[in-house]
């Protein structure tokens, strides 16, 4: 298992290992006995160069042979099928495609039909949702109650939009899900110290979440520091989900490129690192 620069002590996400495949998992989701769900590392896969190992972008000049082996690979893991996957087509936006079984394969097995889609939700079991990250934001979402979930790309324009709050809402009008129900995790992505950003974009989050320490000053004038994991949460706490059952990643991306894709870390060459979610199926 490979050793992980960690920004505090608890030790959430936890590492996990199969074969040669290293991944992550939020004790709390699985805890909820309805998803089976990773995210996934660099390790354990069969993409090269830039992309080495685990990429699961197509989009990034990966081999196509390459990129539905790693899929293959993780699928295994959750003991999915590879026609039951549906991956997001992320632009920061905070649209939200409600994913029905019509949909499955999309996106790995068979073209989308669909684009600006930074989110996913639905109530199918098997049905694998997928999101893309290299610095940006995973957020799950499960509710155990009404057997629904969720999953979400947020950077810093969904952060400042509230995709958190999005989700959580179309959840509520698409499911009848109550807020104190859901259980949500925060995953990898870049951390405050390593999210250096201009005076326009610290200024839109200043705004929006005075009195908090979201936004700090930066190393050199004009710049500050953003913290997308704080600001998240917050977000999902003002939506209404209890602070008790949200998990918050201490796994920084950029401080761990070696073993996490980060965009900022290697200058944009890189591959894509996968959020997976699945409903499970209720057992008889």
């Amino acid at each position: 298992m490979q050793t992980v620069v960690r920004s505090n002590e608890t030790k959430v996400p936890v590492q996990k290992q199969a074969g040669t495949m290293e991944y992550l998992t939020f004790p709390a989701l699985e805890e909820t006995g309805v998803v089976r769900h990773l995210f996934t590392t660099r390790t354990g896969g069969v993409s090269t160069g830039d992309c080495a190992a685990m990429n699961v972008s197509f989009t990034r000049g990966d081999d196509p042979a390459a990129v539905s082996e790693n899929y293959r690979r993780i699928c295994a893991i959750l003991e999915a099928d590879p026609a039951d996957v549906v991956v997001s087509v992320q632009t920061h936006t905070t649209n939200i495609r409600h994913v029905t079984a019509q949909d499955r394969g999309k996106g790995l097995l068979q073209p989308q039909d669909y684009t600006d889609v930074d989110g996913l939700i639905t109530e199918v079991p098997g049905i694998v949702l997928v999101c893309m990250f290299a610095d940006c934001v995973p957020l799950y979402f499960v509710d155990p109650v009404k057997r629904v979930i969720g999953l979400a790309h947020s950077g810093w324009k969904g952060t400042l939009h509230r995709m958190g709050a999005h989700m959580v809402q179309a959840m509520r009008d698409t499911f009848g899900s109550d807020p104190a129900d859901l259980v949500a995790a925060i995953g990898p992505s870049i951390c405050r110290d390593c999210y250096e950003v201009s005076e326009d974009v610290a200024t839109g989050f200043a705004e929006q979440f005075d009195g908090t320490d979201v936004v700090t000053e930066g190393r050199i004038p004009g710049k500050y520091q953003l913290d997308l994991w704080l600001a998240n949460r917050l977000i999902l706490e003002q939506a209404g989900i209890l602070r008790a059952q949200i998990s918050v990643t201490d796994i920084c991306t950029c401080h761990n490129p070696a073993y996490l894709f980060s965009h900022r870390a290697s200058n944009g060459k890189r591959g894509n690192l996968g959020a997976f979610l699945m409903l499970e199926k209720e057992k008889n």
